[in-house]
């Protein structure tokens, strides 16, 4: 008697793997259905489509990202620290984590519904956290954060900023020293002080 929940985790796991090679387009389920050694309907018992797979893909790659993140956070006391682990764990994530992030950021999935729900919650969730951060920083009176919404806005749209460049420079880019530029202007301002 197979296991409905464990079969699901291993299509989920070996379809990730084969979707962050050849992208979602070029995976078809044959090469899914190769890659467990067993037939396609067996799969189709399971999942309707290779869309659905794509899905329960990301949402499992979203769920790493965000135990990631909080565990991080956690592992820190200092606001400054808590938004330095949140930074490089982000960004070096993603980089593990490419089905999620393809879903995030490729214009050709646009026309997935639930890649649009993903793309939303992640946007949230990112602001909530780097409120809290923020928060935390400014009742601990270590930062001076007029708006911690727009703040956390602008934070968001810096690292936004940078996936492009590091991940289609992957060889040529020191990903510490750009996270740490980043950092440096975030937590110091790029004017002079008197």
């Amino acid at each position: 008697m197979v296991n409905k929940e464990e079969f699901r985790k291993k299509v989920v796991l070996t379809a990730g793997q084969i979707f962050s090679h050849y992208g979602f387009r070029k995976t078809t389920m044959d090469e899914i259905a190769k890659a467990l050694k067993m037939g396609k309907s067996s799969i189709y018992y399971y999942f309707e489509s290779k869309e659905e797979i794509f899905e329960a893909v990301v949402l499992h790659e979203a769920n790493i990202l965000r135990n990631e993140l909080t565990t991080a956070i956690k592992s820190v006391d200092s606001p400054i620290e808590k938004m330095r682990k949140y930074v490089f764990v982000r960004m070096k994530s993603f980089e593990k984590l490419s089905n999620y992030y393809n879903a995030i950021f490729d214009k050709n999935l646009d026309h997935f519904d639930f890649i649009e729900t993903i793309r939303e919650k992640y946007d949230r969730e990112e602001l909530a956290i780097l409120r809290l951060i923020l928060y935390h920083g400014s009742r601990k009176n270590v930062f001076s954060i007029s708006n911690s919404e727009y703040t956390a806005l602008a934070i968001q749209t810096t690292l936004k900023g940078l996936e492009v460049p590091l991940f289609w420079k992957k060889k040529e880019v020191n990903i510490e020293n750009r996270l740490n530029a980043i950092l440096e202007v975030l937590f110091h301002g790029i004017l002079k002080k008197e």
